[in-house]
């Protein structure tokens, strides 16, 4: 009995070993595919990518030349990996010693990586991340952040367009005015500034400019440049930020829209009402970020898994 021809293409200088491919997938010149790979519909795997036993590619995967993917990498569906990105499986190299557990790398849905990055062993690379050419990633990427250098940091956030400040024409022009954002729930106020010999002073009132009473305020310092705080999302909890020094980077979103506000004045403070993700990164070595919270610190309030997040924000919306 003839056998039915692959629904997959692949050119005949290609060495392709295993069955488990999808319809439509194209395999180039010089590529090879271990038996055990599993490949998913629609992905281009271009000339001189090895691909070993165990790993799994989702559909509409682009992986360009010069990559090699090792046992225990998982890229999702519609991710793309640039010419000559390096991923690695062992944290402690030895010739002819096996590891006995596989560390796991996940590239999530629509993430990319750019040319020659280098992913370390474990990491996770967030939905639609972006990974800038030669960053060496060595944690974690959260969803929707762009990383760049070695090692890599968060330069920003993928569609998160620049926000307000006080020295931004976006930023409200009078004392104690406020202005909405593109994110629902999310508000950016210019508070009164009085100044005279003995120095300034920015106030912010219960009801003129501050929404809710306070039960809770803390502060923010000594942050590592390369290092993010928040990554969550709650789910009664009023939040209102200041950076009374230096600078620092808010990332807002409510599922569907993000924002990057930057927070570089006392005078500025921006309020979050529940059910919005915010980061804070790009902290200045001299940044204090004041926060006050409407409630006393509920680790139940907090939502830290952003796919979770998406979910009970489209539940919200469905209901």
């Amino acid at each position: 009995m003839t056998p039915e021809p692959p629904q997959h293409f692949q050119h005949p200088q290609a060495l392709v070993e295993g069955t488990a491919i999808g319809a439509g997938t194209r395999i180039w010149a010089f590529a090879h595919v271990l038996a055990g790979a599993r490949i998913g519909r629609d992905c281009n795997i271009c000339d001189h990518v090895f691909i070993e036993n165990r790993v799994v590619i989702g559909d509409r995967v682009t992986v360009k030349s010069g990559v090699q993917l090792w046992d225990g990498i998982e890229l999702e569906s519609d991710s793309f990996v640039g010419p000559n990105a390096t991923f690695t499986n062992d944290r402690f190299p030895r010739s002819r010693r096996w590891q006995a557990e596989i560390a796991k790398t996940v590239v999530r849905e629509g993430a990319s990586v750019g040319a020659n990055a280098t992913i370390l062993p474990g990491i996770t690379i967030g939905r639609h991340a972006m990974v800038g050419a030669g960053a060496v990633v060595m944690h974690d990427v959260p969803p929707n952040a762009i990383v760049i250098g070695n090692p890599a940091y968060i330069k920003g956030y993928v569609d998160a367009k620049p926000g307000a400040g006080p020295d931004r024409a976006a930023a409200p022009a009078e004392p104690g005015a406020a202005r909405g954002t593109r994110v629902r729930g999310v508000t950016v106020q210019r508070l009164p500034k009085m100044m005279d010999l003995r120095g300034s002073l920015c106030v912010a009132e219960i009801g003129k400019g501050l929404p809710f009473v306070p039960r809770r305020c803390f502060t923010v310092f000594d942050v590592p440049s390369r290092e993010v705080r928040g990554a969550h999302a709650h789910r009664r909890l009023i939040q209102a930020l200041i950076c009374v020094h230096g600078d620092c980077a808010l990332m807002v979103d409510d599922g569907q829209q993000r924002e990057e506000i930057v927070l570089n004045s006392p005078e500025t403070l921006v309020v979050i009402e529940p059910m919005v993700w915010g980061v804070q990164f790009r902290f200045s070595p001299d940044a204090v970020l004041v926060v006050l919270a409407s409630d006393e610190y509920d680790a139940a309030d907090y939502i830290r898994d952003y796919d979770e997040y998406l979910t009970l924000v489209k539940a919200s919306a469905d209901a």
